[in-house]
């Protein structure tokens, strides 16, 4: 998938973001080895295994040239030693809150049997409340800080929530079809549908407030696709196509009031 993104945008970039089951040498080398390198964002293993860079060459010296140099301390090893210094960062969590967090970080070659070493920034994080877990997560562009490293494996959460309200409201992953070929045409029309719904809801809203449905046991501040496509959905199914098929387009056997609530109810029911 990434080779062939990288070949519609060659030159622009790219930063792919995933969890510990994408943690592998192979894809990372992969996304290094571009002539434009795709930046991988991954969360670590904290036993990963993790070497010095080679040493310089020697003049005159014989035989093949090391790939690696020294084994390093492994990063749950690090976390034990004592004498590891952390550092207080604050950045904005999951929940949208700011977190006071600890970290330290290095540049090592991560290495695979099989595989060439890929060099890599890691970052290992904790809180000091104890509240979260202590995990790490590296990078494939050495240049880049490390609350820039979390600010964009943190985005992951956007993607969890995308995949949960294309299940929700669209029903992704819900086809009744035996086709193979069935489910890979309509999944990725589901997705564009999704795309297809907040870009109108835009173009409704025209910089003004989205409308938000709240509940007693369930406060919100910001709107959720729930409230997007009700918004589509209404502004749909409230447009008068048919106001030249009738002597009287005013004639109605509802009050608008009555209208009103039933298409808020059913925009959001539907």
């Amino acid at each position: 998938m990434i080779m062939q993104v990288r070949r519609w945008l060659p030159h622009r970039a790219i930063v792919l973001v995933g969890d510990g089951a994408y943690a592998a040498v192979s894809l990372a080398l992969c996304c290094a080895g571009f002539p434009v390198p795709v930046t991988l964002v991954v969360r670590f293993r904290l036993d990963a295994a993790l070497y010095d860079f080679p040493p310089p060459d020697q003049p005159g010296k014989r035989g093949p040239k090391p790939k690696k140099g020294k084994k390093q301390q492994s990063l749950f090893e690090r976390i034990q030693d004592p004498s590891t210094v952390w550092t207080s960062i604050e950045v904005v969590w999951y929940d949208g809150v700011k977190r006071t967090l600890e970290i330290f970080s290095g540049v090592s070659l991560w290495y695979t049997p099989g595989y060439n070493p890929v060099p890599v920034k890691w970052i290992v994080v904790r809180d000091p409340e104890g509240k979260l877990r202590t995990e790490a997560f590296f990078c494939t562009d050495l240049e880049v800080r490390e609350i820039q490293i979390l600010q964009w494996f943190i985005l992951r959460w956007n993607i969890e929530v995308t995949f949960e309200e294309l299940r929700a409201h669209l029903g992704v992953e819900t086809q009744r079809q035996w086709s193979d070929l069935a489910i890979a045409r309509t999944t990725p029309v589901l997705f564009g549908m999704f795309s297809i719904v907040v870009l109108m809801a835009i173009e409704i809203l025209k910089g003004a407030t989205m409308p938000i449905l709240e509940c007693a046991w369930y406060k919100k501040s910001d709107a959720t696709f729930s409230d997007v496509i009700a918004l589509v959905r209404r502004h749909i199914w409230s447009a008068r196509y048919f106001v030249n098929s009738s002597k009287d387009p005013e004639f109605s056997y509802f009050h608008d009031d009555f209208l009103d609530v039933l298409l808020d109810q059913v925009c959001y029911a539907a």
